[in-house]
């Protein structure tokens, strides 16, 4: 069984950092800052695949109640917000600033969690989300790189993790599993009358339609964002490098999921969390060797305080439920922890 948790511990971070450095490749080297065709593909990626995954029994996807997938719909819109405000922040800063500012959305459930369900939170906790509030608060006037568009949408993006993970934390014990819930992501933008059907009449409509839809639809929407013709004089639009790391982003963001919610299965909220932290240590850590990445000594304090919110949560909690570890997809499919 240790062996088990040590292999998807390992595999978790190695997607993690796969999937991170792969989409800075594409959106800050290549420059592919078409939020919704880029985003199009990898739902597309992802619903294939998971539906594939779902056909040959790797993965389970359960039918569940009009209740259930409607609760969940509102998540299914803060998910499109999540991947594409993260694509859009992505592609301006650095990996360790991103992952730094990303991490305030813990602090957003902290606060809603202590304010509004009135939930018994250590000090301990509040002193770390008060530390990383202060820490990403600082960033902007520390950052050498700083880039006022990538900060606005950054801010966006951690709002609607914030809410996501309020969304989750929220729904009923056993209403959805991770999977399912992913499923609903996928689908979302094919519209609500399909992903009923999908999940409550026992999937007979084919998630590659609710992907193509989906598509379609990403496409309409990059009309008015002018992506769908300013993509026309992407300067490596034809190039093979461009051809792979797009199919790969879309493989990496799959296989991040699924070892995410592997990993969530085997292991303690607690140590699902250790992993997480580590996976994000070594993604900052490898991102400043293969970017272009200025860091003052200013910025490093910043980044190295992030950590504090994190060690609370490394502490055995009093429960042990699921939805103790927020699962949050960005990806720019990816950003799913």
């Amino acid at each position: 069984m240790c062996v088990r948790r040590c292999l998807a511990g390992l595999t978790f971070c190695t997607c993690y950092l796969a999937s991170y450095l792969t989409n800075k490749y594409v959106l800050s080297v290549l420059k592919f800052t078409y939020p919704t065709l880029f985003q199009g593909w990898q739902t597309l990626i992802g619903g294939l695949l998971l539906h594939v995954s779902w056909k040959l029994g790797w993965a389970e996807i359960n039918s569940s109640s009009r209740s259930d997938v409607s609760t969940w719909l509102p998540a299914s819109v803060l998910f499109v917000g999540i991947i594409y405000a993260g694509s859009r922040a992505l592609s301006k800063l650095a990996i360790p600033v991103f992952l730094t500012l990303h991490n305030v959305a813990e602090v957003i459930l902290c606060g809603h969690q202590k304010c509004f369900q009135k939930e018994k939170t250590s000090p301990a906790k509040i002193c770390s989300a008060l530390f990383l509030l202060a820490a990403a608060g600082c960033l902007p006037f520390n950052d050498p790189q700083f880039d006022p568009g990538g900060y606005f949408w950054a801010v966006i993006h951690l709002f609607c993790v914030g809410a996501y993970k309020i969304l989750q934390k929220a729904q009923k014990p056993n209403a959805l599993s991770d999977i399912d819930q992913q499923y609903l992501n996928y689908t979302f933008r094919a519209g609500r009358n399909v992903c009923c059907c999908a999940l409550s009449a026992g999937k007979t409509c084919s998630l590659l339609c609710c992907s193509v839809c989906s598509v379609v639809l990403l496409a309409l929407a990059s009309h008015p964002t002018g992506d769908l013709f300013s993509v026309l004089d992407f300067p490596f639009l034809y190039f093979y490098r461009f051809h792979g790391s797009c199919c790969a982003s879309g493989l990496l963001g799959f296989f991040l999921m699924l070892s995410t919610v592997k990993l969530k299965s085997l292991m303690a909220p607690g140590q699902c969390a250790a992993w997480i932290f580590f996976a994000k240590v070594i993604t900052a850590g490898s991102s400043v060797l293969l970017f272009d990445t200025i860091l003052t000594s200013a910025t490093v304090g910043c980044l190295m305080n992030f950590h504090k919110l994190i060690i609370p949560n490394l502490l055995p909690p009093a429960s042990r439920s699921r939805d103790s570890i927020a699962h949050t997809p960005f990806s720019p499919s990816s950003a799913q922890a």
